[in-house]
């Protein structure tokens, strides 16, 4: 009753309509059949086991690397996505940048004892060798007090009181070497965060 008949939608559109077997052809529609069921399923089937399993596996093995690689990169970089949760947030990427910006002790601490232990084994050194590793962790544990409480107080200026375990983290970055560090250092030396 209201629908308009084939010939005067050809003639308003001035197509022809294409045949497609016993069917005509209609712009836009899927103009197919609906496969059945069991047709779909069966595209979609794949077998539980491939038939090369090495080269599955093979294959398997190479997107995990390559998935592995990707991460460590950004987490070299400092992507938040892909930090773990310890390095996420606002607090601990300052906490980060402070600390890179500083010359610390701390991350001299295994150089020195890499040093001072052999020298501590010669029979007539070993006061020589002991005072060097003790001494230089003791210079350590006073330059991270000192770190801490100047750090301390920034934070609670910039962003209220500091998050929980940030004194482990500031200790556990102070102390890594700067090259070897992860996040990688983003400032460089005196180049202090506002």
């Amino acid at each position: 009753m209201f629908r308009r008949k084939k010939d005067e939608v050809t003639a308003a559109t001035g197509e022809t309509p294409q045949t497609h077997g016993s069917h005509a052809v209609r712009p836009g529609a899927k103009n197919r059949p609906t496969p059945s069921r069991r047709e779909a399923e069966a595209a979609r089937r794949r077998p539980l086991v491939p038939a090369d399993r090495k080269a599955a596996q093979a294959r398997s093995r190479e997107q995990e690397r390559e998935q592995r690689l990707r991460l460590r990169e950004a987490m070299a970089a400092g992507e938040e996505w892909a930090l773990p949760a310890r390095d996420r947030g606002p607090q601990r990427a300052y906490i980060r940048d402070y600390i890179d910006a500083r010359w610390n002790v701390a991350e001299f601490l295994l150089p020195i004892m890499i040093i001072g232990l052999p020298i501590s084994l010669v029979p007539n050194a070993i006061a020589i060798g002991y005072s060097l590793v003790y001494g230089a962790l003791l210079v350590a544990i006073l330059d991270v007090t000192v770190l801490w409480f100047g750090l301390k107080k920034r934070l609670r200026a910039r962003f209220g009181e500091p998050e929980r375990g940030s004194l482990w983290y500031v200790i556990s970055r102070a102390m890594q070497i700067r090259p070897g560090r992860i996040p990688r250092p983003r400032v460089k030396r005196g180049q202090f965060p506002a």
